[in-house]
């Protein structure tokens, strides 16, 4: 029981960065219906800008958390323009054109920033260090234990999706993403400026990448010009998992995704009698994402096409 509740805690943890990230896929589709492939690299762009921050603090003399949270800051405009640069550049051009077209765009601006990423950090993988106390706390009644770090990661995402549910349910910019997403031309006759809401969308899922991304370098303690790829590639199939353009989808997603890798993953030998180790546990995502779009092709909380932002 200890094993499972430890396992549980770090599925939390995993599935709270998915879930970040697949905000960021499903808000960009919500409005212009968009993949946008590209979005696991602007995490990796989070976590080495996060990391030459924290280089470059290192004898400052600053505590652990003001250097994160000073290197947070940075990560979150350096991500939020490059994505910016990168709608109004790469896809902005492409919105009426057939659909392949800026599905092949967002590809090759996926392998353009790894590759732009690999030149000014180098390929080698990068150690990212410690910054908040390496304190344990036992979870009442069982053997398991959540480090500060985890606490700090789920806090900070618990709070994040509670400010972009305000954000999208509670504000001017929200009614007008959802405006957008439901009839841009319309949303235009009554006063909203479409090509803004949609660089607006595109700077908000930045910002959740750029967040994302500093949180699994703080988790894995290590960062690399691939880190993004995976991970985003998760986040999307969990936005599928919970139902693309569904923000509480996203986030359902996300978690059960999380989830069922670390949980699964503790006990994959000896549910296959050791065939597959727990090097395997990827295969847990996209077993669930073809079964759920085998069974409900909607995702799990289906698509909302009204809330969709």
């Amino acid at each position: 029981m200890d094993t499972l509740i430890q396992q549980v805690i770090n599925g939390l943890v995993l599935g709270s960065m998915y879930a970040l990230v697949a905000l960021g896929y499903t808000m960009v589709y919500g409005i212009i219906n968009l993949i946008n492939f590209a979005h696991g690299e602007i995490l990796m762009v989070g976590a080495l800008v996060s990391w030459s921050v924290v280089g470059a603090l290192a004898e400052s003399g600053l505590p652990g958390w003001a250097m994160m949270a000073v290197a947070l800051c940075c990560a979150i405009v350096v991500c939020t323009i490059l994505n910016f640069v990168i709608e109004k550049i790469a896809y902005r051009p492409l919105r009426n054109a057939p659909r392949l077209a800026p599905l092949i765009t967002a590809m090759g601006v996926s392998l353009l920033l790894q590759t732009l990423a690999m030149i000014i950090w180098k390929p080698n993988p990068k150690a990212f260090p410690q910054l908040l106390p390496d304190v344990q706390y036992q979870v009442v009644g069982s053997g398991a234990v959540i480090t500060l770090t985890q606490c700090v990661i789920l806090g900070l995402t618990v709070a994040i999706l509670a400010a972009l549910l305000w954000l999208v349910h509670r504000t001017k910019l929200g009614r007008a993403m959802r405006a957008t997403a439901e009839n841009p031309r319309v949303a235009a006759l009554m006063g909203v400026k479409p090509d803004f809401i949609i660089s607006m969308t595109f700077v908000i899922g930045a910002a959740l990448a750029a967040v994302a991304g500093l949180m699994l370098a703080a988790k894995d303690g290590s960062v690399t010009h691939m880190m993004g790829f995976t991970p985003g590639l998760k986040a999307f199939t969990a936005a599928v998992l919970g139902g693309i353009g569904n923000l509480a989808g996203a986030m359902l997603g996300g978690l059960l995704l999380g989830l069922l890798e670390a949980i699964g993953g503790n006990y994959l030998g000896d549910l296959t009698g050791d065939v597959l180790g727990s090097n395997y546990v990827d295969i847990f995502a996209f077993m669930a994402l073809i079964l759920v779009l085998t069974l409900r092709p909607s995702g799990l909380l289906g698509e909302r096409v009204a809330d969709r932002a």
